[in-house]
């Protein structure tokens, strides 16, 4: 199966990889994750995190609405981290204006690639 790899417009250039995976044939589209760079709070990662993932899938033609499945990792995850993170989806949701309702898997983590990352979201999307 041939692999395009894309660094859409507007995403940090990573030496060490793409942000956007595309597999022709099924066009399965994996989208690295995302995380917010500047810092902030939960909810303001959050939010950027969607914008990002928003972003890519731009950069490829596609929207949310062509993403099959989400997969969330949250640094010291408890479940009274959860409105904090429906803040920052609604936020989201709000600023794109999409309602952004794929599958999703939730997954606390110790720690992510700097300490002042306090979520992840990769993204798997479907395109014709």
């Amino acid at each position: 199966m041939a692999i395009t790899l894309v660094n859409p417009t507007g995403l940090p250039e990573i030496d060490a990889y793409r942000q956007v995976s595309i597999a022709t044939g099924s066009k399965l589209v994996f989208i690295a994750g995302q995380v917010a760079w500047h810092g902030g709070d939960l909810p303001s990662q959050v939010e950027q995190c969607y914008v990002n993932i928003a972003t890519a899938l731009d950069g490829i033609g596609a929207s949310f609405d062509d993403v099959a499945k989400l997969t969330v990792y949250v640094v010291d995850w408890t479940p009274d981290k959860m409105p904090l993170l429906m803040e920052g989806i609604t936020r989201a949701a709000a600023k794109l204006g999409v309602t952004p309702v794929p599958p999703a898997t939730l997954i606390g983590v110790a720690t992510l690639d700097v300490p002042e990352h306090l979520i992840e979201i990769e993204a798997t999307a479907v395109i014709d």
